[in-house]
């Protein structure tokens, strides 16, 4: 007997309407969202804002994955962070009331917004230089999509391995 899996979203095929040079960008994103929902179902609540070992806490990742897409999307836009922008950077890891799913809908609802703007960016601004934070370092479109990216994986592989641990702790470990 053969047991099925799902592909990885880059094994499926071109994203409709993201520009070819960017279907890696959108690949790794709806990957990491496709993880962070499979694994946060059913996760406790009241592990949330726990910090096993002082690593960021699940909701901390949370928050994080939702603000990191929409600041370097807004600096790939070329334009520069507005005070909500910067409120939500401060806050972030911050226990707020919001449960995990409240959390995960944000990420969804920002990397519904990421999918868009790689739908409408122009591959031939993909090496334009835009600046990013207020020491306005040099970057580029696709330095700052690839960037939110490999980001984005990166915390998602620190979001499973806190639940994982978390989990296991609460289980008697």
């Amino acid at each position: 007997m053969t047991q099925t899996k799902t592909l990885e979203v880059w094994l499926r095929g071109p994203v409709n309407g993201v520009p070819a040079l960017l279907q890696p960008v959108a690949h790794a994103l709806l990957q990491a969202c496709e993880e962070v929902e499979s694994f946060m179902q059913d996760f406790p609540e009241d592990l949330i804002w726990d910090r096993p070992a002082g690593v960021a806490s699940v909701g901390y990742h949370l928050q994080h994955l939702t603000g990191i897409l929409q600041r370097l999307l807004t600096y790939a836009r070329g334009e520069a962070l507005s005070e909500d922008q910067l409120a939500f950077l401060y806050a972030e890891g911050k226990p707020t009331e919001a449960t995990a799913q409240d959390l995960l809908q944000q990420y969804r609802e920002q990397l519904d917004k990421a999918m868009e703007q790689l739908k409408q960016t122009d591959e031939s601004t993909l090496t334009e230089v835009r600046r990013v934070g207020r020491a306005q370092v040099e970057s580029t479109v696709m330095g700052l999509l690839f960037h939110a990216a490999e980001h984005s994986m990166r915390h998602v592989g620190q979001l499973l391995v806190t639940a994982r641990v978390l989990r296991w702790q609460a289980n008697g470990a």
